[in-house]
């Protein structure tokens, strides 16, 4: 080829495409909506100080959404002069556009909530106060949006926050009411199925798809407690009360090996769920509770038979199918974590600290940190894909690059 720019171009555009296939990180809580990542060749040591900083964008206004990725571009929200911002950016950082989505939330904990949700040529948001929307992903270009408060659903006190699930034709959000889970024909917006059987508030988690004995399934925390509905159609397969009526509940619940562990903030602690199936009827057995994981929002991740996550003002480590406490430790105080290549990244919600840390139920070992600069809470989770850490701090974004170099 002649034309040298040209050339580089296409080559980078084949390195971005490659990026997304290989390493896709479409939507909150990444591909299996589990908090896991599929990236390896990490480094499993940080030197003092740190991994190298690759960028900084610092003008995503206030807010709690983490990041997307695919292809070329990254997708996170802020709130900006009292308007809900989308954004697009390159893999060097810098902005490619940026569309209004709804007026900004602005009442308790102001700031964006949803992170963005890639499918395609397509993203989808959830806006505070309850507009779902479908956009282009490459032009900001807006295809439909819905109001779920039209649909009898209200949020909680701080708002929608949930993140829309993709699944199948589908992209699926809670309004609440009687029909609490809406699923919308994702390239029209059209209405396929609402949740019937129960009735609840939406609150604040996510829905996460998963089988179970051939069976498609959507379990979700509501105000009633979790719920868990037939993906096909939205009835009800099975639902547990024990934390209903929490203050808030705002983790996702996380589906590993039959069990189902869902976990909550304001002192509740956790409960762990096994299923099975008789006749086609579907049930979840409580097995155990504990109060020694209590997670307001940082999460918590499911690996070779042990559940990791925020409890209190520090991390625990359970035994999944017995909720033996393995350990308890401080690190970088209450936050919340990412796991790829077999370690994990924990964020503190104050001053900015990070760490990574070795991911088994022998003890953990901080195996480096560093700190970035924010104002106020972070909320934000950290997201490890192709070989870099992103960390959402208010009006920062931070890439680092952590693969191993040879």
């Amino acid at each position: 080829m002649n034309n040298t720019k040209e050339y580089l171009l296409i080559v980078m555009m084949f390195s971005f495409s490659a990026f997304a296939e290989n390493h896709p990180w479409p939507c909150w809580r990444g591909p299996n909506h589990d908090g896991k990542s599929p990236a390896t060749g990490l480094l499993k040591k940080w030197p003092e100080g740190g991994p190298e900083l690759l960028w900084k964008a610092d003008v995503l206004g206030k807010g709690f959404s983490t990041i997307s990725a695919s292809d070329s571009l990254i997708y996170t929200t802020g709130d900006i002069n009292d308007e809900l911002i989308l954004f697009a950016i390159d893999m060097e950082g810098n902005i490619k556009w940026k569309v209004p989505v709804d007026k900004a939330w602005n009442k308790s904990h102001p700031g964006s909530r949803s992170t963005p949700t890639i499918d395609g040529n397509r993203v989808y948001l959830l806006s505070g106060n309850g507009i779902i929307a479908c956009f282009d992903a490459l032009s900001g270009e807006k295809i439909w949006s819905k109001d779920l408060k039209s649909l009898g659903g209200k949020s909680g006190g701080w708002g929608y926050s949930e993140s829309v699930l993709l699944y199948q034709d589908l992209a699926i959000a809670k309004a609440g009411g009687e029909n609490c889970i809406i699923a919308f024909k994702k390239d029209s917006g059209d209405i396929v199925w609402k949740s019937s059987g129960f009735k609840a508030d939406p609150e604040y988690s996510s829905c996460v798809p998963f089988t179970y004995q051939d069976i498609p399934m959507i379990a979700t925390g509501t105000k009633a407690g979790i719920v868990c509905v037939s993906a096909k159609s939205g009835k009800l397969l099975w639902s547990n009360d024990w934390c209903a009526g929490n203050t808030a509940n705002c983790p996702d619940p996380v589906y590993n090996d039959g069990y189902i562990f869902w976990a909550n903030g304001y002192g509740k602690g956790g409960i762990c769920l096994k299923l099975s199936v008789s006749e086609g009827i579907v049930s979840a057995q409580e097995v155990w509770t504990t109060k020694d994981m209590i997670c307001h929002h940082g999460g918590y991740i499911i690996h070779d038979g042990y559940i990791y996550g925020n409890h209190n003002n520090g991390w625990s480590c359970l035994e999944l199918k017995t909720g033996k406490v393995m350990w308890h430790e401080k690190a970088v105080g209450k936050g919340s974590l990412c796991f790829a290549d077999g370690m994990l990244y924990l964020f503190g919600e104050e001053d900015g600290k990070v760490a990574l840390t070795n991911c088994t139920p022998d003890g953990m070992e901080i195996k480096g940190t560093f700190q970035v600069q924010g104002i106020g809470t972070s909320w934000a989770h950290p997201v490890v894909i192709g070989g870099r850490l992103y960390l959402r701090y208010a009006n920062n974004l931070y890439c680092y690059d952590i693969s191993a170099k040879k």
